[in-house]
């Protein structure tokens, strides 16, 4: 029987908020989860850093996308996660 591997972490959770919290001011942000529409896709281009192509992704029927913002700034997405 073949043993199961386990994949590590690239990254270290230093601490876990209820919001999005500027690691250089200490500032916290109140957030909001909501699905991506079509009309955020120029947002997220990769001419704005993004680098995962997230329009080919929203284009699959069988996922839904959603978008992490600060709440009142609804026009700058901090995150996305495709489930």
């Amino acid at each position: 029987m073949k043993e199961k591997q386990s994949a590590g972490l690239d990254f270290i959770v230093d601490k876990l908020t209820n919001s999005i919290e500027n690691v250089v001011t200490g500032d916290s942000f109140k957030t909001e989860i909501s699905i991506l529409t079509k009309n955020d896709i120029p947002s997220i281009a990769k001419k704005k850093g993004w680098l995962f192509d997230w329009r080919k992704e929203l284009k699959n029927p069988v996922r839904d996308i959603y978008k992490l913002t600060i709440v009142g700034n609804s026009a700058i997405i901090q995150g996305l996660v495709s489930i």
